[in-house]
C-alpha cells in the first residue's frame, strides 16, 4: 500500500523558515513526479510546486518563487520542501502528492495519484 507521510510543519513568525519532509513507502517503482500542495480554510487546494523525478524539472507557483525549493532524495524515498522568508499568506495545510506517470506533471491536484495526510504550517505577523 502506497503511503505518503508529511512532517516538519509548525508555527513560525513572518520571515522564518521551515523544512517539510515527505516520506514515501509501499512502492517498488519511482514516481514520475512529486509535488506539494496547500489548502487554507475556505479556499481551493493550490499547487505550490512539483519536480519531475527523471529530469529534475521543477515548477513553482509565482507567489513562492525564490522562497520555496522542492528537492528529492530517491535513495531515501523522500521529498522535501524548504520554505524561507515565510509570509502569513503561506499559512495552510501542506500536502505532498505523487504521480505515477512521468508525463503530464502539473500543479493540478487531479493529476496526482497519491496523497499524504497533510502537515499544518502557520505563519504569524
Amino acid at each position: 500500500e502506497v503511503q505518503l507521510v508529511e512532517s516538519g510543519g509548525g508555527s513560525v513568525q513572518a520571515g522564518g523558515s521551515l523544512r517539510l519532509s515527505c516520506a514515501t513507502s509501499g512502492h517498488s517503482y519511482s514516481f514520475g513526479c512529486l509535488g506539494w500542495f496547500r489548502q487554507a480554510p475556505g479556499k481551493e487546494r493550490e499547487g505550490v510546486c512539483y519536480i519531475k523525478a527523471g529530469t529534475g524539472w521543477q515548477s513553482y507557483v509565482e507567489s513562492v518563487k525564490g522562497r520555496f525549493t522542492i528537492s528529492q532524495d530517491n535513495a531515501k524515498n523522500m521529498v522535501y520542501l524548504q520554505m524561507d522568508n515565510l509570509r502569513p499568506e503561506d499559512t495552510a495545510m501542506y500536502y505532498c502528492a505523487a504521480r505515477v506517470a512521468s508525463y503530464g506533471c502539473s500543479q493540478l491536484a487531479a493529476d496526482f495519484n497519491y496523497w499524504g495526510q497533510g502537515t499544518q504550517v502557520s505563519v504569524s505577523s
